[in-house]
């Protein structure tokens, strides 16, 4: 049987006014967009074809701290919404689920983001995004809530917030703030397209903060794109064209079927948890969630591979459970659930 990552020092912490953790050890700070989602009542639709939407909590960084949060861990999230109904509610929600938002602002003039989210019939997912510009995208450098950067055990971000001035130069310094206070610098390429003025406008941001970060998570469709093409189940392009010599963990998601690992030292794939599919929202920020949970609380899993693949089942796990429900925020997994999908899978 799998053994469980322990969750131990994250389950005795005293909790301040906004519903998150006080200063410890293990702290994860995520920083970038949350924003509303609003998705179709009936799945296999494009969005014309979609007769109503619901609404939902969205935004990957947001999610990832969510998700940290429901597995006991200790969690906060930087970022800026509209201060109107959309923000307060998606305040409301962090607070609920134990993230520490007290590094949140609210724009009085822009609105919170909005995007249309559908999976079609053929799989594939459809965006409609309303920023022109949206409250995450005027985060000002003077809006960061330094101290809260300087506890960070892992500062964790996405490539979003590298559209748009002024949230681009934001971003740099805040990571530059973790940097310097000595947190593990953890990416989620998350490529969303439509939000990017070119490809290669999005190829260049993306790539333009690569060579900071100490842990990245890329997809296989990612891959690709980065590389123009190259194949992303080849060790040869993944080691050549994105490891590089600061690189702690690179982690290729892949799905149903899990993931792979590299490290400075060794690589390998650690396979997906069997369950059927709901809806895949929120997958891959659940199982970054996984992931950094475990590492917040043990900073050189990466060096011991027994440990890093027992994480990395525990991670997967965390991604499978949350395609069982709909949603990404409402889907995240608890320790116990994980523990009883991994006893039945093992």
């Amino acid at each position: 049987m799998a053994k469980i990552p322990s969750s131990d020092g994250s389950k005795n912490l005293s909790m301040n006014s906004n519903g998150g953790p006080e200063a410890n050890t293990s702290l994860v700070v995520c920083f970038g967009e949350m924003l509303i989602d609003f998705v179709p009542t009936v799945s296999g639709v494009s969005l014309a074809e979609a007769p109503a939407f619901q609404k939902a909590p969205g935004g990957a960084p947001a999610n990832v701290a969510v998700g940290i949060s429901r597995l006991g861990g200790s969690s906060a999230f930087i970022g800026k919404v509209g201060d109107d109904e959309f923000g307060h509610m998606l305040s409301d929600i962090l607070k609920q689920n134990k993230v520490n938002n007290s590094g949140m602002r609210f724009d009085q003039k822009a609105r919170t983001a909005l995007a249309f989210v559908t999976l079609r019939a053929d799989g594939e997912r459809e965006f409609m995004f309303f920023r022109n510009p949206s409250a995450d995208m005027l985060l000002r450098e003077s809006e960061l809530d330094m101290n809260l950067i300087k506890q960070a055990s892992i500062f964790h971000y996405g490539s979003i917030s590298l559209i748009e001035e002024p949230c681009k130069s934001t971003h740099l310094a805040a990571m530059a703030i973790a940097k310097k206070s000595g947190s593990i610098l953890s990416y989620d390429v998350n490529l969303r397209l439509p939000l990017w003025p070119s490809e290669d406008a999005a190829r260049d941001g993306i790539m333009s903060i690569w060579n900071q970060a100490d842990v990245i998570k890329v997809s296989e469709d990612e891959i690709t794109f980065l590389t123009r093409g190259a194949d992303p189940y080849d060790d040869n392009v993944v080691l050549n064209k994105l490891f590089h010599p600061n690189l702690k963990l690179l982690l290729v998601s892949e799905g149903p079927d899990g993931c792979r690992y590299y490290t400075q030292k060794f690589k390998g794939r650690v396979p997906g948890v069997k369950v059927k599919a709901v809806d895949t929202t929120g997958a891959g920020d659940a199982f970054v969630g996984g992931i950094l949970s475990v590492l917040a609380l043990d900073t050189n899993l990466y060096k011991d591979e027994k440990k890093l693949r027992e994480a990395l089942l525990f991670a997967n796990a965390c991604g499978a459970l949350t395609v069982t429900k709909k949603g990404a925020i409402p889907a995240m997994p608890t320790r116990d659930e994980i523990q009883k999908i991994l006893k039945s899978n093992s």
